[in-house]
């Protein structure tokens, strides 16, 4: 692995369940007037969702959040 995931297991999956509720809301409010407002939600929705996947989180680590342990 090219980096080594700061997020432990409660975090992502919280981050997948939350990014995919994002992602659902974006697409319910896409053709309303709130376009601009349900394109910020899906593209926040798709980084919380991929951050989870991954298990990394590039800003968590810029601010200095050490690796999990026993990953």
């Amino acid at each position: 692995m090219f980096y080594a995931k700061n997020l432990p297991g409660w975090e992502r999956a919280l981050r997948i369940v939350m990014g995919l509720a994002a992602l659902v809301y974006a697409a319910i409010g896409w053709g309303t007037a709130g376009f601009g407002l349900a394109v910020a939600i899906g593209l926040m929705g798709a980084m919380f969702a991929l951050t989870g996947l991954f298990g990394f989180c590039p800003m968590c680590a810029m601010v200095g959040r050490k690796p999990v342990k026993g990953r």
